[in-house]
């Protein structure tokens, strides 16, 4: 059986295969992880050391020792994005309640969900998408990327717009082991290496984790508020990022729209956030829901709009097709998450 081909088909589907079956415990067999405890317990409720390892292992994956290019380009990206989620999120606290809309159309939406939708890229995505339409120095440009990860950038986003209160060991403590990961694998490259390959198959383990925290009814009901949370992160962080990338980071806008997208791992902030700040936690098992939807509609549509945007590009500058020499390896090691 080639299971892991028949999940690769599916966008993201190496963190949302595995939270749907999660669900599929949590809504059928809810007291399974009591029940078996021990390491089976821990599987199933162990989202937070999990992530922990993973964002460790995804801190030793960033190489600083880019060239000039990657690093103007991918910080380029990877500023405009936070900056248009911290706006996203200024607004809509002004217009949305705390705990979410209750009824209605966008039942579900919250402000803990637009932020963690938008505030991080699905770096794994923007690569492929740029080797194929981009060169490789805006392939590489993914290279930064990797500090969205974790709830770091969210905390600070909800802490700065005056919706949540941090307390700074709260800070210390959700970025340390990513801290201590990046220190190690750029002390030592063979570190780098050992830890960075850990970073993709702990993937579908905090998936099902997190997915063991949600009920299926809540992934139904997110559906349409879901996909229309997907529509906007694609309009709202597209539009300033390919500005961006047009005049600030000195490309044709593709590398824009290509980082326009929701992080799979973004479906864990949520959870995090709602374990730090107590207000939150009712709205977490919707945002993760929706959150999940947005990775999914996000990972179906930027390649196809980046696809159409660099064909038009190319042909307004007068070229007809990409040559060999328009890209190449990934500058390596990088840090990439989904």
């Amino acid at each position: 059986m080639k299971l892991k081909k028949a999940i690769d088909r599916i966008p993201g589907g190496l963190m949302l295969v595995p939270l749907l079956l999660g669900a599929c415990v949590h809504s059928f067999a809810p007291g399974a992880g009591k029940y078996f405890g021990s390491f089976t317990n821990g599987l199933i409720t162990g989202t937070v050391p999990i992530l922990a390892v993973w964002f460790f292992c995804m801190g030793a994956t960033i190489d600083l020792r880019a060239t000039g290019t990657v690093l103007r380009k991918s910080g380029t990206l990877l500023v405009t994005k936070m900056l248009v989620a911290w706006l996203a999120t200024i607004i809509a606290s002004s217009l949305l309640p705390i705990d979410g809309i209750k009824t209605g159309l966008f039942a579900g939406l919250s402000v803990l969900a637009i932020t963690t939708s938008m505030d991080m890229t699905n770096g794994g995505l923007y690569a492929a998408v740029m080797q194929q339409y981009g060169t490789k120095e805006e392939a590489g440009a993914f290279v930064l990327m990797s500090i969205e990860s974790g709830p770091l950038v969210s905390m600070i986003i909800l802490g700065a717009t005056g919706v949540a209160f941090f307390e700074p060991r709260l800070f210390v403590g959700a970025v340390l082991p990513f801290v201590i990961g990046f220190t190690l694998g750029n002390l030592d490259s063979a570190l780098r290496e050992l830890f960075g390959r850990c970073v993709v198959p702990l993937i579908p383990f905090f998936g099902f984790a997190l997915g063991n925290g949600i009920d299926l009814n809540v992934i139904v009901k997110s559906g349409i508020p879901g996909v229309l949370l997907g529509l906007g992160v694609i309009v709202i962080t597209g539009i300033p990022l390919i500005l961006a990338d047009r005049y600030i980071a000195g490309g044709n806008g593709a590398a824009g729209l290509a980082a326009s997208s929701t992080a799979g791992a973004a479906v864990a902030n949520p959870s995090i956030i709602g374990e730090m700040i107590p207000h939150f936690k009712p709205v977490v098992p919707a945002a993760t829901a929706m959150v999940a939807t947005a990775c999914l509609v996000t990972a179906l549509l930027v390649p196809i709009l980046t696809a159409v945007w660099s064909k038009r590009a190319r042909m307004k500058a007068g070229l007809s097709e990409r040559t060999d020499e328009d890209t190449g390896p990934l500058p390596q090691p990088l840090g990439a998450h989904e």
